[in-house]
Parts: structure tokens; C-alpha cells; sequence
């Protein structure tokens, strides 16, 4: 047992955990995880037991309701004296012996399973555990990861934001000047795109709208 398996089984100590492969919350767990073989088997392994349980419980009340059926019979022959009458007794004497053969072997079949129930079920449990640890471990690492990024870009974004502003202000200077030497021509002596005194005043009154 490693040291992780250790620390599962300290916090899983002394806590009733339900039959997994039973449970929503464990079954909306499971859809959230990569495949994975052992947590298959194990999985299984649980459903097989459950389901060998059900039959042997389905089973037994059968074999009950015809032991009764059976005994019912031989106490309905204890007043008829011919041999067909103690032939039917002696059968369904014979069948009786071997329900109860059977009942006892699923009676302890019955007892037994609980058990492995619980082994499987604790095993189940405890690859569940190891299998969302990677993926926290994993999940974690990659928001740190974005994380760094999205500072870096918002860094990046502030500079950038910061080298927009220097340049659009030095273009107002620039052309103001321009402007002022050789009058509303400037626009097409220097093939500009836009005025930069025009969006200047755009962003002017757009800040005094937020204000």
C-alpha cells in the first residue's frame, strides 16, 4: 500500500460508504472520469455480487414456497392409506430433503456475500478516490497554468494599452501642428485614414457620457 492509499483509507475509517455502483452521485462521478480498466472490473465485480445475491434471495423464497407446498401435500396424504398415497409422501419427502439441502448452501452463500460486497465495494471506492485526485491534481495544474497566462496577457494588455494612447497622442500633436502650418489639405498630403483630432473628441465625449 502506498502512501496516497494510506491516507484514502485513514479518511475512509470508521465511514459507512454505500454500495457505490447503486448511488447517483457515484454513477454522475463515474460519467466525469477517463475510462478506466481496474475501476471497470472493480465496478463489475460489485454488480456481479449484487446481482448472484438477488437471484439466491429470488431463489430461496421459491424453494420456500415449495417446500410448503410439498409439506402441505404430505399432510393432506397422512389419511389416505394406499401406495400411490405413500409413494407421493416418499417423493415429496425426498424433495423436501433436497430444498433444504439447497436452502442451507444458499443460505450460507447469503451470509458470505455482505462481505465481499463490502471488500469490492471499499476497493471501488478507493480507485474512485486515486482516479479524482488525478484529475484535481491535474485540473488544478492547468487553472494555475491559465492563470499565469491571463496575467501575463492583462500585463500585456495594460502596456499595450499604455503605447495606444502615447501614439494616438503624439499623432493629435503631429497633426495639429500639421494642421495649423497648412490648413485641412493635410488630411490628403499625408494619405491619413482617420483625424486624429476627430477621435480624439470621439473618446472626449464618450468618457464624459460614462461620467
Amino acid at each position: 500500500m502506498n502512501d496516497k492509499d494510506q491516507v484514502y483509507e485513514s479518511a475512509l475509517k470508521g465511514k459507512r460508504i454505500p454500495v457505490l455502483t447503486l448511488d447517483n452521485k457515484w454513477h454522475r462521478l463515474f460519467n466525469m472520469m477517463e475510462p478506466d480498466k481496474i475501476l471497470d472490473d472493480l465496478e463489475n465485480q460489485v454488480n456481479t455480487l449484487l446481482k448472484r445475491q438477488g437471484k439466491l434471495n429470488t431463489e430461496s423464497k421459491s424453494l420456500k414456497i415449495i417446500k410448503k407446498k410439498l409439506m402441505d401435500e404430505i399432510v393432506q396424504l397422512m389419511d389416505v392409506n394406499d401406495k400411490t398415497s405413500e409413494k407421493k409422501t416418499e417423493e415429496n419427502r425426498r424433495l423436501i430433503e433436497e430444498c433444504n439441502e439447497k436452502l442451507e448452501e444458499y443460505e450460507d452463500e447469503l451470509l458470505e456475500i455482505p462481505a465481499l460486497i463490502q471488500e469490492v465495494n471499499h476497493k471501488l471506492m478507493i480507485r474512485t478516490m486515486e482516479l479524482c485526485y488525478d484529475i484535481l491534481r491535474d485540473n488544478t495544474k492547468d487553472i494555475e497554468e491559465i492563470a499565469a497566462w491571463i496575467n501575463q496577457i492583462r500585463v500585456e494588455i495594460k502596456k499595450n494599452i499604455v503605447r495606444k494612447q502615447e501614439k494616438e497622442i503624439k499623432n493629435y500633436e503631429l497633426y495639429s501642428f500639421m494642421h495649423d502650418l497648412l490648413g485641412p489639405e493635410v488630411m490628403e498630403i499625408f494619405d491619413m485614414k482617420y483625424n486624429p483630432i476627430e477621435e480624439m473628441l470621439k473618446k472626449k465625449e464618450a468618457l464624459n457620457e460614462k461620467r
